[in-house]
């Protein structure tokens, strides 16, 4: 009995020590993330807000400050959200599978993947504000490319690309495709070399083309992974800020075609109206929550 308990009283003694460990991240997750939290959804039940040196609130409110929200520009800043997500995200996940298809192809023997993956991947490390920056020094009327499409005679006048509706989506949406691409990339590519070959090796014999058998047996096995990058993805759209506040110099030009949801937030916070931004942020964190949610459901759903 007396080496029972003393075998008990080693192992309780160890798992004081994993409990030791742990709570430094407890710690820091209460005080940093779950207070944080619970007082952003507190305030936004109240109206709160100051006015020059003039405080007005807290002042219990209820739902006002959502339904105050509905009537703004609001759905129009969730709109060029989504916008601004899709047109990075599609085009990054049609690219990242052709070439995690090429890089992990028997067929082609391509020379040097690894070097062509670390240069995909690298963008990702480079921060997003010297992203905006340089793309803002890039596409100016007296920048580099204008000064290109001129000396070539391209063009007989600068283009203001940062004017255009178009244009500036379609600059802030490359940015995040590149962004994001070597990691979509890599990650498709591990998954892939991971796969039973057997079975794509049983649908070429069975007649499958190598096209039909990616798509058909390649694409399905990779459904868990894909919707993982869905999911960061559609996390990392909607609370896009750098890119666009920078690139746009916080206006969201042309006409707040390029506003989102998150310099939406950051204009109430510098406002100091704490009431309509924790009501801002409890309306991200819901839709964040349903769309993950409804994602994950439609592409992990079992096929009968």
């Amino acid at each position: 009995m007396s080496q029972k308990r003393q075998k008990k009283r080693k192992r309780s003694y160890y798992k004081r020590w994993g409990y030791i460990y742990t709570l430094p991240f407890f710690v820091g997750f209460f005080v940093f993330f779950f207070i944080p939290l619970v007082s952003t959804i507190l305030y936004s039940f109240y109206e709160y807000y100051t006015i020059g040196l003039v405080e007005v609130g807290p002042n219990f409110v209820g739902l006002d400050n959502f339904i105050s929200l509905l009537q703004t520009e609001l759905p129009k800043y969730s709109l060029n959200t989504l916008i601004l997500w899709l047109g990075g995200f599609l085009p990054q996940l049609a690219v990242a599978l052709l070439l995690a298809s090429w890089f992990t192809d028997a067929r082609l023997m391509i020379c040097g993947e690894k070097f062509f993956r670390m240069i995909l991947y690298m963008p990702g490390m480079i921060m997003a504000s010297a992203w905006a920056m340089m793309f803002f020094t890039l596409f100016s009327n007296a920048g580099p490319v204008n000064s290109l499409l001129m000396d070539s005679g391209t063009v007989s006048e600068p283009v203001s690309f940062m004017s255009s509706v178009a244009g500036t989506r379609v600059l802030i949406c490359f940015m995040f495709f590149i962004m994001n691409l070597g990691n979509s990339v890599i990650l498709l590519s591990a998954t892939i070399m991971g796969l039973d070959r057997d079975i794509y090796e049983s649908a070429r014999i069975d007649g499958c083309s190598h096209r039909r058998a990616f798509f058909k047996v390649v694409v399905p096995s990779l459904r868990p992974v894909i919707s993982y990058i869905i999911i960061t993805s559609m996390v990392s759209g909607i609370q896009m800020f750098d890119l666009p506040q920078i690139f746009t110099d916080g206006q969201g030009s042309p006409n707040r075609t390029s506003m989102t949801l998150i310099m939406y937030l950051n204009r109430h916070l510098l406002g100091n109206n704490y009431g309509l931004a924790g009501a801002l942020s409890v309306y991200l964190f819901l839709v964040s929550g349903i769309l993950c949610f409804f994602i994950y459901r439609i592409l992990n759903q079992r096929e009968e």
